[in-house]
């Protein structure tokens, strides 16, 4: 059976695929339905992945999807699939990693060819229409490798044999556990610090991401071994990427990354992940170092959070596009004269705070940014400085907007929850609790049977999700029963683990990120491997540790352990992007708990918000008898309020005091920096 001769995208609930809706090619989303027809005309496949976001993504629709001459090609030759990374980063990670083996550079638009049974040959990334750029134009491609496939088939399949096994081996490994309870968190943390630019911070070069797998390493490692210059590459790095033009300092929120090697001109798209990431490394850094940058970048974040990326449903959109009226970072950027229209006699007092400058390689106009150090005769006046940001702001909305991936993905709106009520019960912002907890309600509310979806459009649903929104979610819970103190959050993450159990498990001590029943992949991967955000399988670990705290559950924290160690023993197989594996098994081998008696109105919660550890769960128990749901067996309880700081399966003796626990838990940190 084949489908209809035709573009088949406007049924799908992705926004990127329907912006490909009306091209002439044949589309269609990646289905069973898809393959099946690939095998029945015994046509190879053109498989494009991209995201709404990505500017190169719309360059090459433009130039070649778009064009008449260039869709009768594909059509003629290919069964033509279109894929969201976002939606399937399953389907992604496969055939990313396939490309990457071959020896060619990842990157989006991920371009492939793969045999009617859908196992890849050969790809690439963006193919200019015609020769240009050092690459060849994309219909000589397609006209190639048509004909490769023509005359060298039996080779070919061979070779896509090899290359296929080759991915599943790397994508899937079963390799033994680890032999013992430890994680190289030391090591990674040192040979992070190591790549890490001491001037400017991130790895060293171009362009710049904010790798936020390798941040929370950083930090992780500071708690952990007090070694400062951890620490310090942390702060170097959260400071050079708030201040550089990579921050969007007229409208808040953090670019995907910068172009150049000094967090300058960003490529302006802006990824929920990355923002809820950043939010929580300026929580913690806020609380070691009481620098107001911190605060300020939060605040500002979360106030575009709620103004531009915040739904009438409560859950998040995905991301806002580089692109605006067809042309990259045109709705972020500036000029001199411009800014002066704008803020006339104000000018020379904001020139003090904020710059404008360029990169090489950019012919855009310039992006702000803020000097380090800053001007010796800036005046400190933040209120009038945030005035005249507003006034820009104000202006910058009568500019073509940049577009809004409006999918709500359930893992980048777990993230976004947690962050939102950590750092709303840091600083006392009730508001952004209440944010998060709306956001939690609209992915709760999704659920069909018992089983998130992965995104959300609409009224559309797309099931199964992956095993990594399960994981957000339960940290999600977690985070906000943290925050309010209310347990009904806890009852709904012990669900989701056993859902995870139930149709990700291994029937071992590891997990897949698709579903049992997921029908159209071609093998099962495990999401070993951290990307911009840590991999499934840290999340995972995080969240059955972190569950496993909050309940006092020996037989979670049994399995939360068993789950590192296989994750572990698969880390030395792997070459890269194991980072969020190893901080995550650190914690599981070594938890850490707080545990308050005297409800959300007890005075010990002052203290423990000031005090923010990523490595440690904190648990309110209204009164005594709520004790036993949270505290390891044996624990000598006392009379009245308390206190009660574990580690492991062991608590200190009950501390009756606010003052004495603040002195505790500030205790960590001191004793890390000596």
């Amino acid at each position: 059976m084949t489908l209809p001769a035709e573009n088949l995208l406007s049924r799908e609930t992705s926004p990127y695929l329907r912006q490909h809706a009306d091209n002439p090619v044949h589309w269609r989303a990646w289905s069973s339905a898809a393959l099946a027809e690939a095998r029945a005309l015994n046509r190879p496949i053109l498989l494009s992945i991209g995201y709404a976001a990505c500017h190169w993504c719309h360059v090459m629709a433009h130039e070649s999807f778009e064009d008449a001459e260039t869709a009768a090609v594909m059509n003629r030759l290919y069964v033509n699939i279109k894929v969201d990374r976002e939606e399937r980063p399953d389907i992604d990670q496969i055939f990313m990693a396939a490309l990457t083996a071959t020896g060619e550079q990842g990157g989006w638009p991920l371009t492939m060819f793969l045999t009617p049974d859908a196992r890849p040959f050969w790809g690439g990334t963006y193919f200019p229409k015609e020769n240009q750029y050092g690459r060849p134009g994309f219909t000589a491609v397609l006209k190639a490798v048509h004909a490769a496939w023509t005359d060298n088939k039996a080779a070919i399949e061979q070779n896509a044999e090899t290359l296929n096994a080759h991915v599943a081996r790397g994508l899937a490994p079963v390799v033994d556990a680890s032999q013992d309870d430890s994680a190289p968190l030391a090591s990674l943390a040192a040979s992070i610090a190591d790549m890490t630019d001491p001037a400017r911070g991130g790895l060293r070069g171009a362009p710049k991401f904010p790798n936020a797998p390798f941040m929370t390493a950083l930090w992780h490692g500071w708690l952990d071994d007090g070694e400062s210059r951890y620490r310090e590459a942390f702060l170097t790095s959260l400071r050079g990427m708030l201040n550089g033009g990579i921050y969007d300092h007229v409208g808040g929120g953090l670019c995907r990354y910068s172009t150049d090697g000094d967090w300058l001109v960003p490529h302006f798209e802006k990824m929920l992940y990355d923002n809820a990431q950043m939010i929580r490394h300026c929580l913690w850094a806020h609380a070691e170092t009481a620098d107001d940058i911190f605060r300020d970048r939060i605040e500002t974040t979360v106030e575009w959070l709620a103004r531009e990326m915040r739904l009438e449903s409560g859950g998040f959109a995905s991301s806002l596009d580089a692109d605006s009226a067809g042309e990259e970072g045109v709705f972020y950027t500036w000029t001199r004269d411009r800014i002066e229209t704008v803020l006339g006699n104000d000018s020379d007092f904001f020139f003090r705070h904020l710059k404008l400058g360029t990169a090489q390689h950019w012919d855009g106009d310039p992006v702000l940014f803020a000097p380090t150090p800053p001007e010796a005769d800036a005046d400190d006046d933040p209120e009038r400085l945030s005035e005249l940001l507003a006034k820009l702001r104000a202006t910058r909305a009568e500019r073509p907007p940049p577009g809004r991936d409006d999918k709500v993905l359930v893992d980048w709106n777990g993230l976004m929850i947690r962050a939102l009520a950590e750092a709303g019960r840091y600083f006392g912002r009730p508001n952004w609790v209440e944010m998060a907890a709306g956001a939690y309600r609209f992915v709760v509310e999704s659920i069909e049977g018992d089983r998130l979806p992965h995104s959300i459009l609409g009224s559309d649903r797309l099931f199964p999700g992956m095993s990594s929104d399960y994981a957000a979610m339960i940290n999600a819970a977690i985070a906000l029963t943290e925050a309010s103190g209310e347990r009904q959050t806890i009852d709904q993450a012990l669900d989701w683990a056993a859902r995870l159990e139930d149709w990700y498990g291994d029937g071992a001590s590891g997990h897949y990120l698709t579903a049992s029943d997921s029908s159209d992949v071609p093998f099962r991967i495990r999401g070993d491997a951290d990307d911009a955000v840590a991999s499934a399988t840290s999340q995972i670990i995080e969240a059955l540790s972190r569950l496993a705290a909050a309940t006092a559950d020996m037989d979670l924290t049994l399995k939360s352990i068993a789950v590192a160690r296989a994750a572990l023993g698969r880390v030395t197989q792997q070459r890269f992007g194991q980072a969020g594996i190893i901080v995550a098994a650190a914690t599981a081998f070594d938890p850490r708990k707080l545990v308050i008696e005297g409800g959300s109105a007890s005075e010990f919660l002052s203290a423990t918000n000031r005090y923010p550890d990523p490595r440690r769960v904190d648990v309110i128990a209204p009164a005594s008898a709520d004790l036993g749901l949270a505290l390891p067996a044996g624990t000598a309880v006392a009379d009245g309020p308390a206190a009660y700081l574990c580690h492991g399966q062991t608590c200190l003796p009950p501390i009756k005091a606010a003052g004495e626990l603040a002195a505790r838990l500030a205790e960590t940190v001191r004793r890390a920096a000596e």
